[in-house]
Order: structure tokens, then sequence, then C-alpha cells
């Protein structure tokens, strides 16, 4: 149904559905309607779908506002925007308010490409997991997309979708069960385990096969909500294969790394690689050449799943002794 269909379009097509069944959703874009694929919109609800204009922090503000009237606003611009210059309105008049307001982050991490370095948000999921009570989401293709925007809003509160413009890598089949705070066991492995977001999830089911090629079994599993993250399913296979790989189209400080890593520092502590931008600002140029630049390709994973099977592999040889002195040096 959602062939080479760009994901802006998945989105704009399944909320004029939702619009058109519930006369309480409101449309709100900055100047970006064109790009983000949402003009459309105003013709089918021109009494339900407005621009502001260059205004993105007065849009969050308006949205808080409309839904303080019992109206459930979906707010669009690029993730840079939507993100850092609205981060006070969305801390406070929403998320402290707690408004129904979903947010939607278009272009994040590099995949901003010519619009260069300034519009490349690689800090927007840290951003957001540090604002009590919001959600944030990201899919992978246009079919979790489409299933995920009724949960989105059935749920009563400030969520942030992260949603990359283009066409996404087919993952899922129309089959597929959605729920939005489970994350999805896309691939059953025991020797480590490999958790993506987002566009990452296709090249690291790509470096799985690759891995498998090794005699490396990898698990791979789709974390499709960051926040709150689905502690249950990290935990339970961490704890079977007993290392673990990120991979995210972000920064590895405040996102899908450090998100993991606050699970499995509580409750069962094995060693941990991100794959990612390392801590380093975009640029102008491709997403392909960016990739590849920031390490983040299919093979850049497997070189980071064989790091991590060479520290478990050290911390299994480790004598208990040893670990117990070096404990109280640090001490």
């Amino acid at each position: 149904m959602y062939e080479n269909m760009e994901m802006k379009a998945v989105f704009a097509s399944e909320l004029e559905k939702l619009m058109a069944s519930d006369n309480r959703l409101v449309l709100i874009d900055a100047d970006l309607a064109r790009a983000n694929g949402t003009l459309g919109i105003r013709k089918s609800f021109p009494e339900r779908a407005f621009d502001v204009g260059v205004e993105e922090q007065n849009m969050a503000s308006v949205a808080a506002g409309l839904a303080s009237y019992g109206f459930i606003p979906f707010i669009t611009s690029f993730a840079a925007f939507a993100a850092r210059r609205m981060c006070d309105q969305v801390a406070i008049s929403i998320a402290y308010a707690k408004s129904n307001v979903k947010i939607v982050g278009t272009d994040p991490g590099i995949t901003a490409e010519l619009n260069g370095g300034t519009h490349m948000t690689v800090e927007d999921i840290g951003i957001m997991r540090s604002i009590p009570g919001m959600v944030i989401f990201e899919p992978v293709d246009a079919v979790q997309l489409a299933k995920a925007m009724p949960e989105i809003l059935k749920f009563d509160g400030p969520v942030y979708i992260r949603l990359f413009r283009k066409t996404a890598p087919a993952v899922f089949d129309d089959d597929y069960k959605f729920a939005l705070f489970q994350a999805d066991v896309l691939r059953e492995g025991t020797d480590i385990t490999l958790f993506a977001t987002g566009i990452m999830v296709a090249p690291t089911l790509e470096a799985a096969d690759k891995l498998r090629g090794k005699r490396i079994s990898a698990e791979v599993i789709n974390v499709h909500t960051l926040k709150p993250i689905d502690a249950d399913t990290i935990i339970h296979s961490v704890r079977k294969t007993g290392a673990a790989v990120t991979c995210e189209n972000h920064n590895v400080i405040g996102g899908l790394r450090s998100a993991v890593a606050e699970v499995i520092t509580d409750s069962c502590p094995v060693p941990l690689k991100g794959v990612g931008v390392q801590d380093h600002f975009g640029e102008v140029a491709t997403s392909a050449y960016l990739f590849k630049k920031f390490k983040m390709t299919a093979d850049d994973i497997v070189g980071r799943a064989i790091d991590c099977m060479a520290m478990k592999k050290q911390c299994a040889q480790a004598n208990p002794a040893a670990v117990s002195s070096a404990t109280h040096k640090v001490s």
C-alpha cells in the first residue's frame, strides 16, 4: 500500500484520515507545509489546518492553547526547530502543562543533507528525553508509521515523532502488529544484541546477516519508542547475549545509546558500543557520504559488534580477584 511512498506523504495521508474521523484534530505548520508534505490538508480541512509562518515557538504555544480547549494539535517543523528552537515552549507550555500535543520533527540526524550542519539535529532525542512526561517515537518505515498514527492519537499526552521525510527501506509488512511501548524483536540471536531505531534498522539487519557469515548470532531489536523505553525487552535480550551495540541516526550522547546504557547499568551491566554520530556537528553532504564519514554503515556496525564481542570475552576471562583489586584502587 505504501510502496515507494515518502514518509512525509504517509504521515500526511494517515493524519488526513484521522482528521476526517475526529474533529478534535488540528494541524499547525510553521511555513514548511510544502517541505513536510502537509500542504494538501489545508484544502481538505481549511478550518483546522493553520500556518503560523516562521514562528516555531509561537506554534508550540498556539498548540498548547488549543489543547487546553480540547483540541489535539499536530505541529510540524524540521527537527532542528521542533527540538532546539521550541525547547522552552515544549517544556513549559506543552509538557509541564500536560498538553495533548503531538510534535513532528522532520529530517532528523544527518538526513538534512544539503541544508547542512545547522539543520542536522543530532541532539533532539537527548533534548526531548530530558523533558518529563515526553514520549519519543521514531518510525522505521511507512508501514510502521501508518500503524502507529492511531495509537499515538489514543495516547493522552505530548509525543515527539522523529520523522524521516523521504522513502525509507521497507522492514515491515502489512501483517505487522504495532505496540507503542513495546520494542520489536526482528531477529533472535545468542551472541550479541543490536539495538536500532529509525532508518538505522535496515543497515542493522544487513549487519546481522554479515555477522552470521562470521558465525556470530546477532539479535536485532527495533527500539521505535525511545521514551519510555521498553526496559523489559532490553534486559531480557542482554541477559541472554551478554553484549550490545546501539545504532542510531543521532549523537551517541543522549540518544539510544544513553537510554540503553541507563537500563543495563541498573539491571545487568554488559559491554556496550554505540554506532552513531560521535559528538560532532553535521555538514553539507549527501546522506550516503555522511553515513560513511560518521561510520554508520552496515560494515561499521559489524566492526563495532566484533569489538564488543572481544570486550565480552575479556570480561568473561577476567580474574575476580583482579577485578576486586581494580575496584579497590578506583575507590
